[in-house]
């Protein structure tokens, strides 16, 4: 199939814009990166190695950065931001391309049965990544079978491993860690996600990292939503 070379760039414009949107590796921008969220401080969440992560206040309650059928806390100068997945898809679908930059948005903004909704940016206190959240509709499937679907739908995983949780706020889920290989950079990465449900349908927490390293040192983060996650 012949691709225009003005669709083709188009397309690619999309992308990066989207890619930027959802993830793009950038030095963290310096400045306090204080963070818009309304709720005062909380008591950290430990990761893997100890560390504690400072609270920075809450979303997913009606009014804060991201309003999701869960609420949970966010690591101190996190920047979390609302993503409007149907507008970003109405907007692709548009343009000139949009056969071609619709099915890259939908890349970017779908991963099996849910679709983002919110990402938390780690730039602004040091870090080169993102916790995502993603959200599915109401149904019968359960949070390791949503869980799976998302992790399956994701390329080149490896050594996946699951396991059932509680959180603080008496949510019950399924948590997973795995590698990511990327066959563009040729690098293997670790990555760890979570999954529940809620009358409102599934949510999935995710984070990345640009490599292994970053998703440690962003892993008492992860950990601080894990532990705080109750319903909106």
């Amino acid at each position: 199939m012949q691709v225009r070379v003005g669709s083709a760039r188009g397309a690619v414009v999309a992308a990066v814009a989207l890619a930027t949107m959802l993830g793009g590796c950038a030095k963290p921008a310096d400045g306090d990166g204080k963070n818009a969220s309304s709720a005062s401080p909380t008591a950290g969440g430990e990761g893997a190695d100890g560390t504690a992560a400072a609270g920075g206040g809450s979303i997913g309650a009606a009014g804060s950065d991201c309003e999701l059928p869960v609420r949970f806390d966010i690591a101190r100068d996190w920047k979390a931001k609302a993503i409007d997945a149907q507008a970003e898809l109405s907007k692709t679908s548009r343009g000139s391309d949009g056969d071609l930059s619709g099915s890259l948005a939908d890349a970017f903004l779908r991963q099996g049965p849910v679709t983002a909704a919110c990402e938390i940016d780690a730039k602004p206190a040091g870090h080169i990544g993102f916790l995502r959240v993603w959200t599915g509709k109401a149904g019968k499937a359960d949070a390791g079978s949503v869980l799976r679907e998302f992790v399956a739908a994701e390329d080149d995983v490896s050594k996946e491993k699951y396991r059932s949780f509680r959180t603080g706020g008496g949510l019950t889920g399924v948590e997973v860690e795995y590698l990511s290989t990327s066959k563009l950079l040729d690098e293997t990465k670790k990555e760890t996600a979570l999954a529940v449900g809620t009358p409102h349908g599934p949510v999935v927490l995710h984070l990345g990292g640009m490599d292994t390293e970053e998703h440690e040192a962003m892993r008492p983060a992860y950990e601080l939503a894990k532990r705080t996650l109750e319903l909106s």
